[in-house]
């Protein structure tokens, strides 16, 4: 059984573009910049939400890209962000013409969610909780 060292979980994800990447999670989405750190395959560009690290993978070597959709593969589909501010967060990407999966919308009471496609098509999903 694990014991956990921190309330949260990190994320690393390889990324085609880091700038497209950098600008998409820190310029539209606020993510902190943390530090830069050199690995042996690549870089890695680690950002913050809350106690999350949300690290972009600059490899050296790029990779063959894979399926991308929300149910054409087994494996981990989609990031969430809980987040306090849907309604501003969503303005902000149809601002830059992101490509929503589900456009902002009640999927329960009290749970308002939206997804959209990152730059390099990967799902990212926030959940409001009221």
């Amino acid at each position: 059984m694990m014991i956990p060292a921190k309330d949260s979980l990190d994320l690393g994800v390889i990324v085609g573009d880091i700038r497209a990447s950098l600008n998409f999670y820190q310029n539209v989405l606020g993510l902190t910049f943390v530090e830069v750190v050199p690995l042996p395959f690549g870089t890695m560009h680690r950002l913050r939400f809350g106690t999350s690290d949300f690290k972009l993978i600059e490899p050296k070597k790029t990779p063959a890209k894979g399926v991308v959709d929300m149910y054409d593969q087994f494996g981990f589909r989609y990031v969430t962000f809980v987040v306090k501010n849907l309604s501003a967060i969503c303005a902000e990407l149809k601002k830059i013409d992101a490509e929503f999966v589900i456009p902002e919308k009640e999927l329960r009471p009290g749970v308002r969610i939206a997804m959209v496609k990152d730059p390099d098509g990967n799902v990212v999903e926030f959940v409001e909780r009221g």
